[in-house]
């Protein structure tokens, strides 16, 4: 997927209304990922990310800061995220507990 093209979202824009349900898009382009739930809003948000799993079952949710995601909108105004992870990497970091 060619995300130069998508708009991306502003830090006013991190928020969980907006943020939820995003897919996450790993360095190869593969979904490593998809947003379950966020904590606070603004680039400090915490996004909790599930990994793995099918159709939401037997995912692991793991926790990382907004800003270490580059949140976009496609030409649909679909959100979704990129990031430098590996679904391998994901799934190896500690499980986010509520």
């Amino acid at each position: 997927m060619d995300h130069t093209n998508h708009v991306r979202l502003t830090a006013g824009e991190l928020t969980p209304d907006i943020l939820e349900g995003a897919t996450i898009y790993g360095p190869d382009d593969s979904k490593v990922g998809s947003v379950n739930h966020v904590h606070g809003s603004g680039p400090t948000t915490q996004v909790i990310i599930d990994v793995g799993g099918f159709l939401g079952i037997g995912a692991k949710p793991v926790s990382v800061t907004a800003s270490e995601l580059d949140f976009m909108r496609d030409k649909d105004g679909d959100v979704h995220a990129a990031t430098t992870w590996t679904k391998d990497q994901l799934k190896a970091m500690p499980e986010h507990t509520d």
